[in-house]
């Protein structure tokens, strides 16, 4: 591709619900380090203010917790990537926790309000929640729905106070537009654990979805130029990262490890083989928490992701 790439890094983990996700992009630069790769010190980066003290104060609402310093990242974010692509830069997002996607998601549509974007999200959640169907009250659940501009009223659980309704509405609206992907440009590979309320919205509407067992029967190189096709109409493609697509037995170091997952080797050919498509225009690598691993074996995984994806952009 042949493209200059800026790093931005977002250490937050305000929408977690385990800590130590903020220390995710600093365990792969010590991943890095440990390899013997310069990669950190080659490529331009950017680092997102982040409000992490908040997690020693009150959390807000518990349909939405943090969520004002979560907008503010939202915000800011938005502004970094959409600054990034105007200025012909591919941007390599690497996140704490999850959240923060919606403003990854913002920016790309800020810097292309007229194009049509594909979402690739390689994850084990749907992260279709609101506040309204929230079980948990945190935004790493949110972020797809925040794109999206889903409320989900019809399967309503939860009755948020106004604050909270104002500042879901803020969140969605960041950029100035809403939504910002439609539900038929979104691609699910690995999605595996939902709750009914996003079950409803997958359904409803026909999500397009390829499954761990997809993947381990027909090959990554199928999965992927079938998910490239299906996003044919559209005009940019962001791919989307979460560590905890991989397997519980691999993915020991993220807060949320599900099993049957798909393994890092086809992580990283499948990351490897979409960021070759000339319309993606932006990858994101989230979810790495190095408290809950062991000799920082998640972060190196991820490291060898990150450096065979750089190697098809640079």
């Amino acid at each position: 591709m042949h493209k200059k790439i800026r790093l931005i890094e977002v250490k937050s983990e305000l929408g977690a619900g385990t800590r130590g996700a903020s220390l995710g992009p600093d365990a792969i630069k010590i991943a890095a380090f440990d390899y013997g790769s310069n990669l950190f010190n080659k490529l331009p980066a950017v680092s997102i203010a982040v409000d992490n003290k908040m997690l020693f104060l009150p959390q807000g609402s518990p349909y939405a917790k943090r969520l004002s310093s979560i907008l503010g990242i939202y915000e800011n974010l938005g502004k970094a990537v959409s600054d990034t692509m105007k200025a012909k830069e591919f941007p390599i997002v690497l996140a704490g926790d999850h959240s923060t996607a919606g403003g990854t998601i913002a920016g790309i549509k800020m810097a292309n309000p007229k194009a049509r974007i594909g979402v690739i999200w390689i994850d084990a959640h749907a992260d279709l929640h609101s506040p309204y169907t929230t079980p948990t009250g945190n935004v790493h659940g949110m972020p797809l729905a925040a794109s999206l501009g889903e409320d989900n009223i019809a399967n309503k659980l939860n009755k948020p106070d106004k604050e909270t309704v104002d500042l879901w509405n803020k969140l969605k609206k960041v950029g100035g537009i809403s939504p910002k992907v439609q539900y038929s440009d979104l691609v699910y590979i690995s999605v595996r654990d939902v709750e009914p309320e996003e079950t409803f919205l997958m359904k409803k509407h026909k999500i397009k979805t390829f499954t761990t067992s997809d993947v381990k029967r027909h090959g990554v190189e199928k999965i992927a130029r079938d998910a490239l096709a299906y996003l044919n109409n559209c005009q940019l493609i962001y791919v989307s990262f979460d560590v905890d697509s991989m397997d519980s037995s691999i993915s020991k170091g993220t807060g949320t490890p599900v099993r049957n997952g798909i393994t890092e080797k086809e992580a990283g050919s499948l990351c490897v083989r979409l960021i070759q498509n000339e319309k993606v225009c932006c990858f994101e690598i989230a979810e790495v928490n190095p408290t809950l691993d062991k000799e920082n074996l998640m972060a190196e995984n991820t490291f060898e992701i990150l450096q065979r994806v750089v190697a098809q952009i640079a």
